[in-house]
């Protein structure tokens, strides 16, 4: 409950500085604008969660319920506070990930955005260091955020 308020309330402060022009991206690599190579995409074995999916930084990453197949459903306010996973080029599946899962899907704002298991990836910005998984089960933006498993599947 405690982790679920501390969401909402960064949700807030995230949101109160997007309005003001202000920047809350996790890292340069997360935010919604700075793809500039192919993303990686890799299972981290030692999570509390068991194994889960993070990028080639080691940092994790989630899936939005409210998406429907591959179509992002998150933008504006919503992608600050959960910045997609973004690429330039063929995502690359590393340790543990199955590239067959792979691929990418187009945003509204013209980016390509990586998908696993056909679910589009996101980061959270309240993580701040490989293996957070602030997000996980937080209910925020109209539905459910779900770490993803190697299988494409959200870890519940």
């Amino acid at each position: 409950m405690h982790s679920k308020l501390l969401v909402v309330g960064a949700t807030a402060a995230a949101l109160f500085a997007a309005a003001c022009g202000g920047s809350n991206s996790p890292s340069a690599a997360a935010s919604p604008s700075s793809a500039s190579a192919p993303a990686t995409v890799a299972v981290a074995t030692n999570s509390k969660l068991g194994q889960i999916l993070v990028d080639g930084a080691g940092r994790t990453l989630y899936l939005f319920v409210a998406d429907t197949g591959s179509t992002s459903t998150c933008s504006g306010g919503c992608a600050q506070y959960w910045p997609p996973l973004l690429t330039n080029g063929a995502p690359q599946a590393g340790t543990g990930a199955n590239a067959a899962l792979l691929s990418t899907t187009k945003r509204a704002d013209g980016t390509t955005e990586v998908t696993y298991g056909g679910h589009p990836l996101y980061y959270v910005i309240t993580d701040h260091n490989p293996g957070d998984a602030t997000g996980q089960a937080v209910n925020n933006f109209g539905a459910l955020w779900y770490v993803v498993g190697p299988d494409g599947k959200q870890i519940t």
